[in-house]
């Protein structure tokens, strides 16, 4: 396997592979892989003849009071774990190569980005879509492959590729989750025993609401109610957001009517969580 850091070089290498009539897929990411990462590689690799994947921790993601210096790196490790899921090469550039001196252009989707993380997180979605825009370009995939936990990133750039007609298909994996229902995420390495523990609020509160809408709950503030009271029940918890929008166009609901997007944000001591499901009313009037 490759470790690819500038973009001239993973543009030729990504030459070569059109010239042996291969397929390309992309799995960006930041890093610290976990098997959410190496799910997306692994199915990436079985839908496509060469397999990048990106470890480029982004800095116009993050906000000013941020994870970013902190986030875990560990490009050794990362490059044995994405080799073992059958990656070709791993493009892994610098903050210079990828934002140069001068750099001023950015990508923003308008609307979807104003709920959720966007409504917390201002101009991190600017940074996503800038950033995949260039890793677009750069790699020019076939596919690129992301993961259901990050659901807003994914419509937003659902929403970049339709409006700038790129061609490109996006393929969304599903949540992959712990034995005990703690969605895998790369800030999990942050959490204490008794943070780890807390946090299985997340995945324990959207079950709660799950049962509800089985039972024939359809009323998103009695839906919200129940899984705020939930996470607010744990100590160590403290609510970001809890939001119920209809999907995927994120427009807002009184009722459930088809399908809907229930999303929360919590930080477990200093670590922000997220985790969502979607929610299928089957016999609501």
């Amino acid at each position: 396997m490759l470790i690819i850091e500038s973009i001239a070089d993973m543009r030729q290498f990504v030459r070569q592979a059109w010239a042996a009539g291969k397929t390309v897929g992309l799995v960006p990411t930041m890093g610290a892989l976990h098997e959410g990462h190496l799910t997306l590689m692994r199915q990436a690799c079985a839908a496509c003849d060469v397999v990048v994947a990106s470890i480029f921790v982004n800095p116009t993601q993050f906000g000013p009071n941020e994870d970013f210096a902190a986030y875990p790196r560990d490009l050794a490790s990362d490059s044995e774990k994405a080799a073992a899921a059958g990656v070709a090469a791993i493009f892994h550039p610098s903050v210079a190569e990828m934002y140069p001196t001068g750099f001023s252009t950015y990508v923003r989707v308008e609307g979807i980005t104003e709920k959720l993380c966007g409504r917390s997180r201002p101009g991190h979605f600017q940074g996503v879509t800038t950033v995949v825009n260039k890793l677009f370009h750069i790699v020019q995939p076939d596919k690129a492959f992301f993961g259901q936990k990050d659901a807003q990133q994914v419509l937003v750039l659902q929403r970049m590729v339709q409006d700038l007609n790129m061609d490109i298909t996006l393929e969304v994996v599903p949540i992959v989750r712990e034995a005990d229902g703690l969605a895998k995420s790369s800030r999990n390495v942050y959490l204490s025993a008794e943070e780890r523990q807390a946090a299985l609020v997340l995945s324990r509160s959207l079950a709660r609401a799950q049962q509800a809408v089985a039972a024939g709950e359809c009323d998103v503030a009695v839906l919200r109610e129940l899984v705020t009271e939930e996470i607010a029940a744990q100590p160590l918890a403290a609510i970001d957001y809890v939001e119920l929008y209809g999907y995927p166009g994120l427009e807002d609901i009184d009722r459930l009517s088809g399908r809907a997007l229930l999303a929360l944000a919590v930080k477990i001591g200093k670590t922000r969580l997220i985790d969502n499901c979607i929610l299928e009313a089957k016999a609501c009037f």
